[in-house]
């Protein structure tokens, strides 16, 4: 059996877990390189049985699943894959896996994203490494206004930080209730007056057709010239060519942001060079914890289905040599 590691960046899968298990009855090829051409994706996994994907870096679509005749399991890392074909991986008996998950990591990169905007921390780094200091005058949290997008797992826990850092907190989504606002210590509101009121807002959103493109040009033209945008939820949620206008044109503060339309993002992309712009590469969900997490749960998973396909293989050759006796 062969198993295929992708899109390991820090080269870390193999010391986050025990593969020991794995390596019993597979031989492990672990790819620290992203692939974005189908066809490459495809030529890379032929001659392997089990893929290990992290998160949605490799899309595997039909496309790509139905060209890929080896592959008999699926190990993703978190309990949702958008970017898997699953009907079409059933359909062709390739099975699916998930694993455990925590929002701990997302919360605090969201709050360490804007406390970075509002004081500047970047500007200021570089600047001192340069032999700068002092260039700019950063603002306070307490007294502002706190807009939640998406009063969910992580928005809720979000905004029940800002209250500590004596922010209102005011929460929109398209089925929030009063009781659940309330519940977070936020207060409902529309979505206009959430952009209108807001010094930050913060994205709290699962991607999906109905969020696709929720925040646009109209949204964007509400926030106060002083107000920043946050999101660490999916690129796909804000337009992202009325968002590059608008601090373009200086018509916000400023965007923190660690999620893109296009993953990993394009070189000369203006989020790489815009001054009004913080930008991380999707390092919301990349911390110690979770990555134990994710590689500890599929490698067990993994393992789990080697066994079973040993089991299947010695049950068969017991039923061949019965026959033969």
């Amino acid at each position: 059996m062969k198993v295929a590691i992708l899109d390991d960046y820090q080269n870390a899968a193999l010391s986050m877990a025990d593969w020991s298990r794995v390596r019993e009855r597979a031989e492990i090829t672990v790819f620290t390189d992203h692939l974005v051409d189908a066809d490459a994706v495809v030529e890379r996994l032929l001659p392997f049985d089990v893929v290990c994907v992290m998160r949605e870096r490799t899309p595997l679509s039909r496309a790509v699943i139905e060209r890929l005749p080896r592959l008999k399991l699926i190990a993703s890392t978190g309990p949702r894959n958008s970017s898997i074909d699953t009907a079409a991986a059933e359909e062709h008996g390739i099975r699916v896996t998930g694993t455990g998950y925590k929002s701990v990591s997302t919360i605090e990169m969201t709050w360490s994203l804007i406390l970075a905007s509002v004081r500047h921390l970047v500007r200021e780094s570089t600047s001192l490494r340069a032999g700068g200091w002092q260039t700019s005058i950063g603002q306070e949290l307490e007294g502002r206004v706190l807009g939640v997008l998406g009063l969910g797992n992580i928005g809720g826990k979000v905004a029940r930080i800002g209250l500590a850092f004596g922010m209102k907190v005011i929460a929109w989504s398209q089925n929030l209730t009063p009781e659940v606002a309330a519940a977070a210590g936020a207060a409902m509101v529309t979505k206009d007056e959430l952009f209108r009121q807001s010094d930050i807002v913060t994205i709290h959103l699962i991607l999906s057709d109905r969020t696709r493109g929720l925040v646009g040009a109209a949204d964007l033209a509400l926030m106060k010239p002083t107000a920043r945008l946050i999101n660490t939820s999916r690129g796909p949620i804000v337009d992202e060519q009325s968002l590059i206008r608008s601090l373009r044109a200086r018509a916000i503060a400023g965007a923190a942001i660690d999620v893109f339309d296009v993953e990993p993002l394009p070189a000369e992309h203006p989020f790489r060079s815009l001054e009004n712009v913080l930008a991380t590469g999707h390092v919301g969900f990349v911390a110690e914890d979770l990555y134990r997490t994710f590689y500890g749960d599929a490698a067990a998973s993994i393992a789990a289905w080697l066994d079973g396909q040993a089991a299947s293989a010695g049950d068969k050759l017991g039923s061949a040599t019965g026959k033969a006796g």
